[in-house]
Order: C-alpha cells, then sequence, then structure tokens
C-alpha cells in the first residue's frame, strides 16, 4: 500500500497520528475560507461569463462521480435544446499552449483522460485550462453558447459562477471531516450549506441533506474494434482482470461484483498512465476497466480488453430542481 493510500484509510477509518496534522489543517483552513470570503466580497480578479456558469465539483479529495453527471448533464441540457460547452482543468494533460481545444483524435497525455473521455462520448465543446475563466473566454470566442459546464472548479474563485453542485460519495461520505492534510476536505463541511445542491452518489434515496444518483451499467464496449455488447456477454461467475485508475477504484470493484462476475482487483492512481506492460496480467482472462481508463488503452489494447459503459442516474426530483434552474436561468429553455 502506497503512501497515498495509507493516509486516504486513515481519512476514512481513523488514525490517532493524523492529530499532528491539526496545525497545519488550521493553516490550510485559514487560506481557503480566506479565499472565499474574498470571492463573496467581489475581491480580486473575478470573471463572471455573458451566459450562465454551472459548477460540478467537491470538497472532497478523491473520485465522487463527476465525469458521468457531465455527461448526464450535457445530454439533458441538448434535449432542451441548450447549447452546452464545458471546461476542465485537464489534469495531467500536456497540451502545445492553453487555453486548448480537446478534440476526439487528440491523445490522453495531450488532452487529459476525462476531459478526452467527454469529448469522445458527447462531442460537446470543451477546453482545458488550470484557468477556468480563461478557458471559459476562449471556449465562447469559438462557440455561441447558452451555458457553461465547469468540470471540478468548485474552489477556483476567479470564475463566477451561477449554480453550484457538490457531488459526496455515499459510501465514505466527508471521512473525519476535517481538512487537508488532516482529512480529505477541501474546504470545511460548513460549505455544503452554501451550494445549490448535494448529490449522493450510490445513495438509495433523496434526504434531507441532498439527492442521490447512482451509475448504471449500460454496456461492454471493446477497445481495440470499438464494439458495443450487452452486459450479459459476460455470464454470472466470469472472472476477470479488473484495472481501475480512478478516485475510489473500489467503487468499481464493487460495480463489478453487484453484477456478478469475479473481478481479480487491480487499484492504480487516479489519472496513472499504462503501457501494455503494466496490463499483463497472469492467469489470462477478459481484461476489463473503466471508460475513463479506455482512453489511454486503445492504442495498445488486445482483443479481449473492454470498458463498462456507465450512466449516471439522478432521482426525478433532482431533475425537476434542475429544469427549475435551467428556466429561471435561460428563460424559454
Amino acid at each position: 500500500m502506497s503512501a497515498a493510500d495509507r493516509l486516504l484509510e486513515a481519512w476514512y477509518r481513523g488514525h490517532p497520528a493524523l492529530a499532528l496534522l491539526h496545525p497545519l489543517e488550521w493553516l490550510y483552513r485559514r487560506v481557503v475560507q480566506g479565499k472565499r470570503a474574498r470571492f463573496l466580497a467581489g475581491e480580486g480578479d473575478i470573471y463572471r461569463a455573458p451566459v450562465p456558469v454551472l459548477v460540478v465539483g467537491n470538497i472532497t479529495v478523491g473520485g465522487t462521480g463527476k465525469t458521468p453527471l457531465i455527461l448526464f448533464l450535457i445530454q439533458h441540457c441538448r434535449a432542451r435544446g441548450l447549447k452546452v460547452g464545458v471546461v476542465s482543468r485537464g489534469y495531467g494533460a500536456t497540451p502545445p499552449s492553453l487555453p486548448w481545444r480537446v478534440r476526439a483524435d487528440q491523445s490522453a497525455a495531450q488532452a487529459g483522460d476525462e476531459p478526452l473521455l467527454i469529448v469522445q462520448r458527447t462531442g460537446v465543446p470543451l477546453m482545458i485550462d488550470p484557468d477556468r475563466s480563461r478557458a471559459v473566454r476562449a471556449l465562447l470566442a469559438e462557440e455561441p453558447l447558452d451555458l457553461i459546464l465547469c468540470d471540478d472548479g468548485l474552489q477556483h474563485y476567479r470564475l463566477a459562477r451561477d449554480l453550484e453542485l457538490v457531488l459526496i460519495d455515499a459510501a465514505r461520505g466527508l471521512g473525519n471531516r476535517r481538512c487537508l492534510p488532516a482529512g480529505p476536505l477541501r474546504e470545511p463541511a460548513e460549505r455544503l450549506a452554501e451550494v445549490d445542491a448535494v448529490l449522493f452518489n450510490g445513495a438509495d434515496t433523496d434526504s434531507a441533506e441532498g439527492y442521490a444518483f447512482r451509475l448504471q451499467p449500460s454496456a461492454l464496449v471493446n477497445l481495440a474494434s470499438g464494439e458495443r455488447l450487452g452486459l450479459e456477454h459476460f455470464p454470472p461467475g466470469q472472472a476477470v482482470h479488473a484495472v481501475a485508475g480512478i478516485g475510489n477504484p473500489q467503487r468499481f470493484f464493487n460495480t463489478l461484483e453487484a453484477l456478478n462476475w469475479r473481478p481479480v482487483p487491480h487499484p492504480f492512481a487516479d489519472h496513472a498512465q499504462y503501457d501494455a506492460a503494466q496490463l499483463s496480467f497472469e492467469p489470462p482472462l477478459p481484461l476489463l476497466m473503466t471508460e475513463k481508463d479506455a482512453v489511454k488503452c486503445r492504442a495498445f489494447a488486445a482483443a479481449d480488453w473492454w470498458y463498462l459503459a456507465v450512466d449516471a442516474v439522478p432521482t426525478p426530483a433532482f431533475v425537476d430542481w434542475l429544469d427549475k434552474e435551467l428556466a429561471r436561468l435561460i428563460p424559454g429553455s
């Protein structure tokens, strides 16, 4: 287990040594609360786009299902007749320049794994730049849009926003509810009271704390051929090598077990880069990975490598709330 994995386990399961980090946590809280206070006061260089901006983010370190929800939002907004664009930091990307327009034929190394996944799945106009304000300006200069979705960026206070959606892993919650480095929180838990909606990935029902949504497996897609098959392609009890380089790999492994398959888990770091040798496992079994990992592995994929396509399925109550907010922000939509 790596040092990062041990720290993550301590945040969510507890460890007395974390008390040594409380002074650093206090300093971290002062910094993030100061940034938030300056934003609310309108201080500094804050860009307000001429179209509404909807931020999808989290206050915890690690994966919470942002990309599947972004995909749902793109589809839902398009169904309402809206022209949607996306901006992203592009974590791990190495583009020739910034801001950078992501195209479907680019490499994950150039565009970033999550932005490339989004563009390949939807064809949405998408710009990456750690400076989200600059990314929004560049995207609007190229495309006439009705709405901007900001993938992550809840703490990027140089960009004004009209709606904030925060995602939380229902199984892990907020851990020990402490901020970095003593806990997994990017901002204090009280921040949740200030956002527009909280969504719990994996929750069964809506609650007073927020809306529920789940990730629904929809298909098996072959990396080498692009063939798309139903989940019944793998019979119950099928053993597979399972690869996940996401914020919470165990969630992927649990999904495979819930489908009655027998995964041999191979967890990797979030945004991990791969080569064929790393993914050569024994015994020989079909290899199944996340779609986020697949965009980095197609160039050297074997014939029996697959990814599991999943779709975010929020509750009707959230969809109703979203439709009312879109109608408020974009009259006539």
